[in-house]
């Protein structure tokens, strides 16, 4: 019988502590594949001949991250321990990342695009099983949680001034780097606490498959505007996932990865003080700031079109945009939801954030490119103000919706979902 480990809500002792040292390693891997590859994607597209691609290319990653996590989540609600479809889900990823350099080298991009989104039909759905996992051995610290993910943040970093430092920012070598350390970290998931499928025995049905169980959560008024707002937030997301390497680029500046990775250090600065505002100021407020601070960094990204130093500003506000939007999303949703439901609310948020609100973000911005910066390459940075101006309004929208219907007081405690199988 498999035995899933929880910590106590009491001080940690020794085997606590290397539990939450397990999971913050896997935390770590977790974000240092998704960092070695995503943030200068579209860099590495363009300097290999396949700028027209690059929208198309994080479509396809929104695409993916709608379409395979909640059938993950439904294999890891019943039959598959959570650690093992990590573990395996890496795995293969690795596998299609060892052929990805050859075919972008070769200027395949339809075949490229395949690849990428085989690739990333394997990933999508590990962003929403570590929180799950992380979640499930938490038990009821899960107010431990910033402390854990940060570490994600540190592996994004780590991979950032790593691929920078190697100089592969713009190069296919960074696909190598990618599957390397999603072989190392595919063999370390099967090692993570056993994490037994939360609703296992509960019979299976079709509606599994696309996580409709899940969908029972939308009866939660403040899940039902957190999803919402996520979706108007995230497509920012998608613009900036897209496009700001090949902007940062335009700038001339050098070393794009190692630019980027000063958002994820600012990620960790920021982190460390969520539970100082979430006692100070309140869930709701907190939120608030994360989204609203999405755009206020397009306005600085307009600015930034003559001044370099405005666009390593923009790059780090992240730590703001990140860790007060998505982590504390994160957070909210581990305090409402059952455990039978936990993987797929989960990996429904990341399907709303990485899949439909980022493939509105990238399929708008990808027009925009097309039309305005790509067919006149001697407008200069200026030329991208239209894009950036859509995520300024998406926060104004966001704000509004989030302030008036968002129910929670500062001193509040989050009221839990209960499924009709609880209920029962």
């Amino acid at each position: 019988m498999m035995r899933t480990s929880t910590l106590p809500a009491t001080t940690p002792g020794s085997g606590t502590k290397i539990v939450f040292a397990r999971l913050t390693l896997m935390m770590l891997l977790e974000f240092v594949v998704f960092g070695s590859w995503f943030a200068t994607l579209g860099l590495v597209l363009a300097t290999y001949q396949l700028p027209a691609i690059i929208g198309t290319a994080y479509s396809l990653a929104a695409v993916a991250a709608i379409v395979s996590p909640m059938f993950l989540g439904a294999i890891g609600d019943r039959f598959l321990a959570s650690q093992k479809s990590l573990g395996l889900a890496h795995l293969a990823g690795g596998v299609v990342m060892v052929f990805l350099p050859a075919v972008v080298e070769a200027g395949n991009g339809g075949l490229a695009l395949a690849l990428i989104f085989v690739y990333c039909l394997f990933f999508q759905p590990t962003l929403g099983l570590t929180n799950a996992i992380a979640f499930r051995h938490l038990g009821a610290n899960n107010r431990w949680f910033p402390y854990i993910r940060v570490f994600g943040t540190f592996g994004w970093v780590l991979a950032g001034l790593g691929v920078g430092a190697l100089g592969l920012s713009a190069s296919v070598g960074m696909f190598t780097v990618t599957a390397i350390v999603s072989f190392v970290f595919g063999l370390y998931s099967f090692t993570l606490p056993a994490t037994a499928p939360a609703a296992k025995g509960v019979r299976f049905s079709i509606g599994d498959v696309i996580g409709s169980k899940a969908f029972a959560m939308f009866r939660h008024r403040n899940f039902t505007v957190l999803i919402i707002c996520a979706l108007l937030t995230s497509i920012s997301l998608g613009v900036y996932n897209t496009y700001a390497s090949p902007f940062l680029g335009a700038l001339g500046i050098q070393n794009v990865a190692g630019v980027l990775a000063i958002g994820q250090a600012a990620e960790v600065l920021f982190i460390i003080t969520i539970p100082f505002v979430l006692k100070h100021i309140g869930m709701k407020w907190a939120l608030l700031m994360g989204m609203v601070t999405w755009g206020i960094r397009f306005g600085v990204l307009i600015a930034a079109a003559g001044d370099h130093w405005l666009a390593i500003l923009a790059v780090a506000l992240q730590g703001i945009c990140q860790d007060f939007f998505l982590v504390l999303a994160a957070m909210y949703i581990g305090e409402i939801a059952p455990a039978e439901l936990a993987n797929q609310a989960q990996t429904m948020l990341i399907a709303v954030v990485s899949g439909f609100g980022q493939l509105i973000g990238a399929l708008v911005s990808g027009e925009i490119y097309d039309s305005v910066v790509a067919s006149d390459p001697s407008a200069g940075p200026s030329a991208w103000t239209p894009m950036w101006i859509v995520p300024i309004v998406s926060a104004v929208i966001t704000a509004i919706v989030w302030a008036s219907f968002f129910r929670h007081g500062r001193k509040d405690k989050p009221v839990p979902f209960v499924s009709a199988a609880t209920a029962g």
